[in-house]
């Protein structure tokens, strides 16, 4: 069984539905726009350019980190829109998983042909 089965499909399924329809090309601001618009139709809890306390050794820090999206109130949403994803991507969300205690990410990139997904886990917590 998956992490966050049913609201990860919910949220997948609404990128590929996007990127069918957009295509690539377009900025990440683009996507975000067209995304948040199928949260509200498909009524999924979502809040845009979240601001994420980070942590350090459990000491909050000055720092903050905004998430493209954070949905049901567990989910980092990161959006792309590059050629290919670099590794630099991945890390960075795994190091904002990392810091802010959530168990999973979606690293999307609209910037390919076919929609680049990347289902990342917090390892670092016990599930």
């Amino acid at each position: 069984m998956l992490l966050f089965e049913e609201e990860s499909y919910a949220i997948i399924g609404i990128c590929l539905k996007v990127h069918k329809k957009l295509g690539v090309g377009f900025l990440e601001s683009v996507y975000q726009e067209v995304i948040e618009k199928e949260f509200l139709k498909k009524k999924i809890p979502y809040q845009k350019q979240k601001r994420l306390q980070l942590y350090y050794d459990g000491t909050p820090l000055q720092k903050h980190f905004i998430a493209d999206f954070v949905c049901y109130d567990k989910i980092i949403i990161e959006i792309k829109s590059v050629v290919s994803l670099q590794e630099g991507a991945t890390k960075q969300t795994v190091n904002h998983l990392k810091a802010t205690n959530f168990k999973l990410g979606l690293l999307i990139n609209f910037g390919e042909s076919r929609l680049n997904l990347k289902r990342i886990i917090n390892t670092a917590i016990t599930i």
